[in-house]
């Protein structure tokens, strides 16, 4: 069902199983109004069409204004491995990946979600953001936007060179009825993850993917990159969206988006005061929704419980910095509508 983020929404909390009715949960404290937060500037009262925005897991959305279909960093895979925040989960019965294996992406979950897309824009190369990018940008002819890096896995696994774009930031781009400012954009750090696991005697994981590089990948071959951030303006609103946890402050300040997507992780603890920082140099935006904080190594119908217990340090930080922004934590799939 539709959920109009009216004025009086308030945060919710997030199992696609079991709903944690807690208080943590439930996002208590969170304001109740959309009004923007300290010193922003009045909201542009003159609005377009309908936009709504739908979370895919992970660091994945669909946005959509009933004509135009954008995906960001859409994962839908959710291998079964060891992530830096999650170990895998006991009675998960499905194969269990390592970092040289080849993984194939989860078609019939793809399939059953992904039905059309105009475009994909793509933060970084991961695995858990560009693992799915080749099956569905055949499946739905999309332009791919993304770094050198990620036209190279596009173009290892055959996607035309007349559907890349590359995008180095700075680059404003119009495709008509939507635009998309690129911002040069940081990842997160990796030092304290609980699960992170490296052989100290191995050699530097790559740092982009190479031209050269000849599908099927294996995991460890999807290099970071580079990383990217995206202003979307769509039907008359302006979506934030970063896909790790870190940012570059003077790429984003002066920014004035109607909705901030903001990587959640713990690692943005390693990032000096990332939450107030953030908030500030874009305005307090009216609304906050956290991206890459679930537990992305789980299946769908997988209670994410734990994951939302973590979040709750976020949703406090964002409370604290611009008391008068709404965190809205969404369901998986759940088209959240913006008026």
């Amino acid at each position: 069902m539709t959920r109009t983020l009216s004025l009086a929404f308030v945060a919710i909390a997030m199992s696609t199983v079991t709903l944690d009715q807690s208080p943590a949960a439930r996002g208590e404290g969170v304001p109740a109004k959309q009004d923007r937060g300290k010193g922003a500037p009045e909201v542009n009262k003159v609005r377009g069409e309908r936009v709504v925005l739908t979370y895919l897991g992970t660091a994945g959305w669909e946005i959509s204004d009933g004509r135009t279909t954008i995906l960001i960093d859409p994962y839908l895979s959710r291998l079964h491995r060891t992530t830096p925040n999650d170990d895998v989960l006991p009675g998960d019965t499905r194969p269990t990946f390592a970092a040289n294996d080849v993984a194939q992406s989860d078609t019939a979950t793809i399939d059953a979600h992904i039905r059309r897309a105009d475009c994909i824009l793509i933060t970084h190369t991961h695995t858990d953001h560009a693992l799915d990018l080749p099956y569905i940008a055949r499946k739905t002819g999309a332009t791919v936007v993304g770094t050198e890096s990620t036209l190279n896995v596009a173009r290892a696994y055959g996607i035309p060179i007349d559907k890349l774009i590359a995008g180095r930031g700075g680059d404003d781009l119009e495709f008509g009825t939507w635009s998309v400012r690129i911002i040069p954009s940081l990842h997160g750090i990796l030092r304290r993850a609980p699960f992170l696991r490296r052989d100290s005697n191995a050699p530097p994981a790559p740092a982009v993917v190479p031209a050269d590089v000849k599908a099927p990948l294996r995991l460890n071959q999807f290099a970071e990159g580079g990383t990217l951030a995206y202003l979307i303006r769509i039907g008359g609103r302006q979506i934030l969206a970063f896909g790790s946890m870190n940012f570059i402050e003077r790429e984003v300040e002066g920014l004035r988006p109607d909705v901030a997507l903001i990587g959640a992780m713990p690692e943005r603890r390693e990032i000096h005061d990332y939450s107030s920082r953030l908030l500030r140099a874009i305005g307090y935006p009216r609304m906050v929704l956290p991206t890459h904080w679930d537990r992305f190594n789980v299946t769908y119908d997988v209670s994410q419980a734990p994951a939302i217990e973590r979040l709750q340090s976020f949703i406090a930080e964002v409370n604290a910095a611009s008391p008068k922004t709404v965190v809205t934590v969404p369901r998986y799939f759940e088209p959240i509508d913006i008026h």
